[in-house]
């Protein structure tokens, strides 16, 4: 690269900023600001017990059925997945009560997504776990 490219690229970069860099926030904290986070997610968002009642009731009909260690994780997977996308959920609509409502306006679209996101990790959950549910019962139920 010539000298003059590179000069160019660096022209590019943004300035540093005058504002001191804050210090690196130890592992303890990261952890303790992820646990916290978890618990405003879940605490605050009704849809998260509904979750809660249906991951209860997976668990307990892959007990009864004895599922093994794969079943396990498929089904595992599946319910840490709607949790997952509930949690990113809850963010943006946590984010979005902060908005004016000029941008809550413009905004509304994100919200449809997250929530239509949430609708598909668990229609696919849903489905997966008839699967792996309705295979095992007729294997039980043939047997």
């Amino acid at each position: 690269m010539a000298m003059t490219e590179s000069a160019t690229l660096l022209s590019l970069l943004p300035e540093e900023q005058s504002e001191p860099r804050r210090p690196r926030r130890a592992w303890r904290e990261k952890f303790r600001a992820a646990f916290r986070g978890l618990k405003l997610g879940i605490r605050g968002h009704s849809s998260f017990s509904v979750h809660f009642f249906f991951a209860a009731l997976v668990v307990a009909t892959a007990i009864v059925l004895g599922c093994d260690k794969v079943e396990w994780c498929i089904l595992l997977g599946c319910i840490g997945f709607v949790l997952v996308a509930e949690l990113f959920n809850s963010a943006i609509e946590t984010l979005f009560r902060g908005l004016d409502e000029a941008t809550r306006e413009r905004a509304w679209p994100a919200l449809d997504v997250a929530a239509g996101a949430v609708l598909m990790a668990s229609i696919t959950a849903a489905v997966i776990g008839a699967i792996v549910f309705l295979s095992k019962f007729l294997s039980k139920l043939l047997a």
